[in-house]
């Protein structure tokens, strides 16, 4: 009932500001990711020049603070920018959502010297972020994360790392490297979070995973082997890494919802113009009642992610009881939604969709990951139950 009140007392309207955020990212998409987003699919292809191009627009640091570079931005701004950017390359979206999940840890959790140390290079997209949480052996179980901190060096100056991890966006391209290690107990308070940078000795990456989609960035493992981490590269203390991980995940949630959100506004609008131009029997495949309905349902089903996702937002934004339960809600939703969108367009192409030229079947492999990624589905559903139930 709160999201309906919300909605129908103009709650997300967009103010000038959003609007003209929202314009600027479908600006740049269109002008710098659109043009290329198939080559860089087809070839595999990582546009660092691009990705750091975002850098002056604000899109390194969305809900940073200022004073180290950041753009200072709400929830519901930044799901305005993923969305845009989605509409012309999920996986280019994505990469960005990625990175300012790690940026926004060190801004939130480190302390000053940390954030005046990496922030203003981040935010700027000198450097690239990669978050590393889940494992080989621990992915919707993150708290059973066995890579291990131990302390080392005079007066335990340092870290010693050792362990690997799973399905990390840009590893071996990126330059830092925000890591949840073990470093006492088992389960969820034994671990603590690390700001691990490229070149320290004992880092080391695994092979370019070859993936179904989100074939523009690079997905490997991290590896630490004797990794020696000063321990001022250490966030807010021993201990509070779930803490930390599980933060940057509400916020990671509406952006990878937003990516699908984008991703599936695209592929309706591909549909939607096919079905105006094909013809079969003597008359253009819109004019069939069954495939009126099949759009009519894309269209609800869009309109509602995009009310439930912005809803999300702002209750993260305002720090609402309930924010933890409606990005989880949101997550689940949207992507879910993005997904069968995007499917039932392809579905309408016929035979063409699955040609790569056409750009509809790109957007459904790029779009199923996200029903895995940031907590799958199913675990979105625990969390919901948990806040419904208790735990």
């Amino acid at each position: 009932m709160d999201a309906i009140v919300e909605a129908a007392a103009g709650q997300f309207e967009l103010n000038e500001d959003q609007r003209a955020i929202q314009e600027m990212a479908q600006s740049f998409a269109a002008d710098k990711v659109t043009p290329h987003a198939l080559d860089w699919d087809r070839d595999a292809h990582f546009p660092a020049d691009v990705i750091r191009e975002t850098g002056p627009l604000g899109f390194g640091g969305i809900y940073v603070s200022d004073d180290v570079g950041g753009s200072a931005l709400g929830r519901l701004d930044a799901v305005l920018i993923f969305e845009a950017l989605a509409y012309a390359c999920p996986g280019f979206s994505s990469f960005i959502s990625i990175h300012n999940m790690a940026a926004w840890m060190i801004d939130m959790f480190g302390n000053d010297a940390q954030r005046q140390k990496f922030l203003p290079r981040l935010c700027s997209m000198e450097l690239l972020a990669s978050y590393c949480l889940t494992e080989p052996g621990s992915g919707s179980d993150a708290a059973a994360l066995k890579t291990r901190a131990a302390r080392a060096g005079g007066n335990g100056s340092d870290y010693v790392l050792n362990g690997t991890k799973q399905f990390i966006s840009g590893a071996g391209g990126n330059d830092l490297y925000v890591v949840m290690a073990r470093t006492g107990e088992d389960g969820p308070k034994g671990v603590s979070t690390f700001v691990v940078e490229k070149d320290t000795p004992g880092l080391s990456f695994g092979n370019d995973e070859r993936k179904m989609g989100w074939h523009m960035q690079e997905t490997r493992q991290v590896v630490f082997e004797d990794c020696k981490v000063p321990a001022e590269n250490l966030l807010s203390g021993e201990g509070a890494g779930f803490k930390i991980a599980m933060a940057g995940l509400d916020g990671g949630r509406l952006n990878i919802a937003a990516c699908s959100l984008g991703g599936a506004q695209a592929a309706h609008d591909k549909a939607l113009a096919y079905a105006g131009e094909r013809k079969a029997f003597g008359k253009t495949l819109d004019q069939f009642q069954a495939l009126q309905f099949k759009l009519a349902d894309m269209e609800t089903e869009l309109s509602a992610a995009r009310l439930m996702l912005y809803a999300a937002a702002s209750r993260l934004d305002r720090k609402t009881h309930d924010a933890s339960k409606w990005s989880a809600m949101a997550k689940r939703f949207v992507t879910d939604a993005g997904f069968e969108i995007a499917n039932d367009a392809l579905q309408i192409h016929g035979g063409y969709g699955y040609l790569h030229e056409y750009g509809v079947e790109k957007l459904v492999r790029d779009l199923r990951v996200h029903q895995i990624l940031e907590g799958t589905n199913e675990i979105m559903r625990v969390i919901i139950a948990r806040h419904l139930v208790g735990r």
